[in-house]
C-alpha cells in the first residue's frame, strides 16, 4: 500500500436532507514513477517550450497567445481569459447529495479518481451514520463537487471504516459500448455448456483473497534501481529543480443535531430520499450596510504608514510652534 493521505486538498461539508457533515478531502492515490524531466544533456540546464507562431516562425509573448477552439478548419473561437473565469463554477465547498443509487449499478468506466474524507471537528456521529446507513442499503450518495474551479459528477461510497468520494466521468464523456463489435451471449456465439463448466472450474480454482500487495510496478523498479546505480557511481549531472506547490485548503462548517436534521428531512421527503437543503437566506442588507469590510494587507500597511506620517508632521508642527514661542521670551531676557 501506499503511504497514508497527509494535507487535506479540500475542506467543506457532505450534505444531505437537512444533515450536514463537514469533512475534509485527501487524495487517496499517488504517482510514484520517478518524475523525468527534458534537461540539456551538456550543461544540466531544464530544456523549456517555446511559444512561436508556426505559420509564420516567430516567436510570441504571453500577452500575444490567446486561447482558442476551432470551430471549422483553420477557423477558430477566441476566448478572453475573463470570458472563461466567467464560465467557471461557482464553488459552495458543497457535495451536495442529490439522490442514493446502488452501487454495483455504476459502470467502472465512469469512476474516474478517489479521494478519501475524513469527518473535521465533532461530525464524528453523524459521519459514521452516513457510512453504516451506505453499507447497510448497498447505496451510494451522488452529487456534485467543484474542485479546483471544475465541477465533478461524486459518488460517495464507504469504504472500510471511512468514506470515499470518486470524481465520475460525466456521462458524454463514456464512449458507447455497443458501437464495437462484440460478441453475443452464450447461445448467440455457440458455447456449450460444458464448456462453461469447465471455465467456471478454472476461474474457482484460481481464485483467491484480495491481496495487491503481491503486485508490483515492475517498471519502476527497474528505473529506480538504475537510478540508485548510476547515483553511486557517480554518473550525475549537475541541475536546477524548482520547487512544487500544494494546494490550500478552504474552511468547512459546523455540525448541527443529527436526529432532529434526519426527522425533519424524513418529514419534508414523506419517507422518500431527503432533497438538498437549501442555500442559506442572505444576510439583512441593513447588516451589510453596517459591517465595515476589513481592509487588505497592502491597504492596512498603507494605513499604518500615512498614521506615522501625520503623527511626525504634528510632531514637527508642535516643535516649530514651541520655539516660535521660545524666541520672543529669550528676547525679552535679553532685554531686561
Amino acid at each position: 500500500m501506499a503511504t497514508a493521505p497527509s494535507r487535506a486538498i479540500w475542506k467543506g461539508a457532505i450534505s444531505f436532507g437537512l444533515v450536514h457533515i463537514p469533512v475534509s478531502m485527501h487524495t487517496a492515490t499517488q504517482d510514484l514513477r520517478p518524475k523525468m524531466r527534458m534537461i540539456d544533456a551538456a550543461t544540466g540546464g531544464a530544456v523549456g517550450y517555446r511559444k512561436y507562431d508556426k505559420s509564420t516562425g516567430e516567436d510570441l509573448q504571453a500577452g500575444e497567445v490567446a486561447k482558442g477552439v476551432e470551430v471549422d478548419s483553420g477557423r477558430y473561437v477566441t476566448l478572453s481569459k475573463d470570458e472563461i473565469r466567467e464560465a467557471l463554477p461557482r464553488s459552495t465547498q458543497l457535495i451536495e447529495i442529490e439522490a442514493f443509487v446502488p452501487v454495483h449499478e455504476v459502470p467502472s468506466v465512469f469512476y474516474n479518481k478517489p479521494y478519501y474524507v475524513a469527518p473535521q471537528g465533532r461530525a464524528q456521529k453523524v459521519y459514521a451514520l452516513l457510512r453504516e446507513v451506505l453499507r447497510r442499503t448497498g447505496k451510494a450518495g451522488l452529487g456534485r463537487v467543484v474542485v479546483s474551479s471544475r465541477q465533478h459528477l461524486a459518488l460517495v461510497v464507504p469504504c472500510g471504516r471511512g468514506l470515499v468520494v470518486n470524481l465520475l466521468r460525466w456521462s458524454d464523456e463514456v464512449r458507447d459500448i455497443d458501437a464495437l463489435d462484440l460478441p453475443g451471449d452464450a447461445a448467440e456465439v455457440g458455447l456449450a455448456e460444458r464448456e462453461l463448466q469447465m471455465g467456471e472450474q478454472l476461474v474457482l480454482g484460481l481464485t483467491e483473497a484480495w491481496q495487491p500487495d503481491r503486485f508490483h510496478d515492475e517498471f519502476r523498479e527497474k528505473v529506480e534501481a538504475l537510478i540508485e546505480a548510476k547515483r553511486q557511481a557517480g554518473d550525475i549531472t549537475q541541475g536546477a529543480q524548482a520547487a512544487e506547490e500544494m494546494p490550500q485548503a478552504s474552511g468547512g462548517a459546523e455540525v448541527i443535531d443529527l436526529t432532529e436534521l434526519l426527522r425533519k428531512s424524513l418529514q419534508g421527503a414523506g419517507g422518500a430520499a431527503p432533497k438538498p437543503a437549501p442555500a442559506p437566506a442572505p444576510a439583512p442588507r441593513a447588516a451589510k450596510k453596517a459591517a465595515t469590510p476589513k481592509p487588505a494587507p497592502a491597504a492596512r500597511r498603507r494605513g499604518a504608514a500615512n498614521d506615522e506620517q501625520r503623527a511626525a508632521a504634528a510632531a514637527a508642527k508642535g516643535a516649530d510652534k514651541a520655539r516660535a514661542a521660545a524666541k520672543p521670551a529669550a528676547a525679552r531676557k535679553r532685554a531686561s
